[in-house]
């Protein structure tokens, strides 16, 4: 198209010119001493034309003539650089394909022509490293970091890579400081420091880590969330390992107050708590965590906790009857807490309830230990057996102490107490009765 419309151009110009020539040829007359020349102004032009052209095609051929070795050596260069990077694609598609060895001998054959050889370099690192060749790739990576020193960040993130892939978890560590000094916000960093820390187990620098994470969403909403409540577990965890009450109690206190809820959070602080003489701050703890968010972990180790009260901690737990009647874990939890109470026919009548709602070997095993004590061997041995069908792990330990003789009828027929000799329906206690 072009071709066509610069032809159009010409012709137009021409035929402009012939039709102006052919109104007036004009003459130009050149006069130097005795000398004149006279001639026509149209083949004056086409003389000036035809010099222009002859002395153009005269400098160009001298110009090509004069560069031709700059032009030799540029076209011998591009095509060792053109056969450099058929070189790197095809050591790539070794790479890919899990060909170690000759992946490696094909991105290294033309690297010294390579317009980029840090691709090279980069890729020969992860062909060593999957050789076993440590120091081979640690070399490479050198080259790279030679071949572009602009490109520190890359190249340290393949190394960081590497590393924690080979498990040096103690190299990947500096380097990754490293490049938190020189690119402190950079997404990937931020990451690859997180995954490691896990696998050292360093939850401290994790918590350090967490609001970094969150402000450049590093990780999904969701994701953050399962590492937070991880990273404060494993905190707990480790402090009450180590006896640790203070850093236990700051780290409580940073916790997000919706972690402060979390059952497996509540158990292991509560637990803590309780094994340190605390009861009195565990159980009110605790009341609050289950009436926050309902876990039935927090449930039954409230059953188990010998509270300072027992009569306001059964009134607490019958409290939640009006939401979970027939949870089987509350149920099981009363009875424990009649049970150190010395409540017989409450105790009595909250295990039915437990094994109604879902029978569990613990509750037969609880009901069956109450009914020996009364004296209803037959009872209790069904009982037994029955826990005995529902368990392989073995007896569970009685959660309540009785060094009296055994518990006869009339023991148990307190007013406030409930008739043993009613249907299952209505020996269920109502929320709040008195104890």
């Amino acid at each position: 198209m072009r071709t066509l419309i610069s032809a159009l151009v010409f012709m137009a110009l021409s035929i402009a010119l012939v039709s102006l020539l052919n109104q007036g040829n004009g003459y130009v007359l050149f006069g130097y001493g005795v000398w004149t020349v006279e001639g026509s102004l149209a083949l004056f032009l086409l003389l000036d034309l035809l010099l222009f052209i002859v002395l153009y095609m005269l400098i160009r051929t001298l110009s090509r003539i004069w560069s031709m070795p700059e032009r030799l050596q540029n076209w011998k260069q591009g095509r060792l650089t053109q056969r450099a990077r058929r070189s790197l694609a095809n050591g790539l598609m070794d790479l890919a394909a899990g060909k170690w060895k000759s992946a490696e001998q094909k991105l290294l054959k033309h690297v010294e022509n390579s317009d980029r050889p840090l691709l090279n370099y980069l890729a020969a690192a992860r062909t060593a490293q999957q050789q076993g060749a440590v120091e081979k790739r640690d070399n490479y990576l050198q080259l790279a970091y030679a071949s572009a020193p602009a490109e520190d960040i890359a190249v340290t993130l393949t190394q960081a890579e590497l590393q924690l892939s080979n498990k040096q978890l103690e190299q990947a560590l500096a380097t990754l400081m490293h490049l938190r000094q020189i690119a402190p916000t950079h997404g990937y960093v931020l990451k690859l420091l997180k995954d490691l820390y896990l696998d050292l187990g360093s939850w401290s620098q994790l918590q350090q880590l967490l609001p970094e994470l969150h402000k450049r969403d590093v990780v999904s909403r969701d994701e953050l969330n399962d590492l937070e409540l991880k990273v404060y577990v494993e905190l707990l965890r480790q402090q009450a390992t180590e006896n640790n009450s203070e850093a236990m109690e700051v780290t409580w206190r940073k916790a997000p107050k919706r972690l402060r809820s979390h059952g497996e959070m509540v158990l292991i602080y509560v637990e803590y708590l309780a094994a340190n003489e605390f009861e009195v701050k565990a159980e009110r703890l605790l009341e609050e965590a289950i009436s926050e968010n309902w876990d039935d972990g927090m449930v039954e180790l409230y059953g188990l906790m010998e509270g300072a009260d027992p009569s306001r901690q059964l009134n607490a737990a019958e409290s939640w009857l009006s939401q979970q009647q027939l949870n089987p874990t509350l149920l099981l939890a009363l009875a424990h807490i009649c049970l150190r109470g010395k409540l017989w026919g409450k105790a009595r009548s909250y295990l039915e309830a437990s094994i109604g709602a879902a029978p569990s070997a613990e509750a037969h095993q609880e009901l069956g230990m109450l009914l020996e004590q009364m004296g209803e061997q037959e009872l209790a041995l069904d009982n037994y057996r029955a826990g005995l069908e529902l368990t392989s792990k073995g007896p569970i330990t009685r959660s309540w102490k009785y060094d009296g003789p055994k518990i006869q009828d009339e023991q148990i027929t307190d007013q406030d107490d409930v008739d043993l000799r009613q249907p299952m329906d209505a020996a269920m206690p109502v929320a709040g009765e008195n104890s």
